[in-house]
């Protein structure tokens, strides 16, 4: 098993991270260091404890924990919630689908901000990029521009990082980014 992943996008899945009936996937995942991605909009308090009270799991919280919809600003009033995660370091964030949740063409300096702020809490050895091609409005490469010449902040090695070291790292694989 190479990591689970968790697309909570209804009421009734939404209990199941609130009530404890997931306890125990939590608690084997820690046991056995496999990671679980959530997307779960609207529950980052509920992820938050969880990752309390199992700090040996690896969380990573989808799309910065943005649901499938939505723009900036509106989208990002969860800010403060996804900030609060930072303080616990087995949570990182992945900044995936960020386009989509612009209402500008690219660069899409609508989300500039709110990634920028991301970053300076989880910091690039715990912020992923990533694309969630299937939602683009852009193209896999303006997805990847945007990170790479667009947001002038990240640079050198902290961009090496965001873009992939950090989440071989993370995931316990080779670092091998030559292609």
């Amino acid at each position: 098993m190479l990591g689970l992943r968790f697309v909570v996008l209804n009421p009734e899945a939404a209990n199941w991270l609130t009530n404890g009936q997931l306890d125990w996937v939590w608690k084997a995942s820690e046991r056995f260091d496999i990671p679980v991605a959530l997307t779960a909009p609207g529950m980052l308090p509920a992820i938050y404890s969880i990752a309390e009270r199992f700090p040996g799991l690896k969380l990573a919280i989808d799309h910065m924990g943005l649901g499938p919809t939505g723009k900036a600003p509106e989208a990002f009033d969860h800010l403060p919630d996804l900030l609060k995660l930072a303080k616990l370091s087995n949570v990182v964030v992945k900044a995936t689908a960020a386009p989509a949740y612009a209402v500008d063409a690219y660069p899409f300096r609508g989300v500039h901000t709110y990634l920028h702020q991301i970053f300076d809490v989880f910091g690039p050895r715990r912020m992923f990029w990533g694309t969630d091609i299937t939602r683009m409005n852009c193209s896999w490469l303006d997805c990847k521009r945007m990170f790479t010449e667009e947001l002038v902040w990240l640079a050198g090695g902290d961009l090496s990082e965001v873009m992939g070291k950090a989440i071989c790292r993370w995931l316990g694989w080779k670092e091998d980014l030559s292609t």
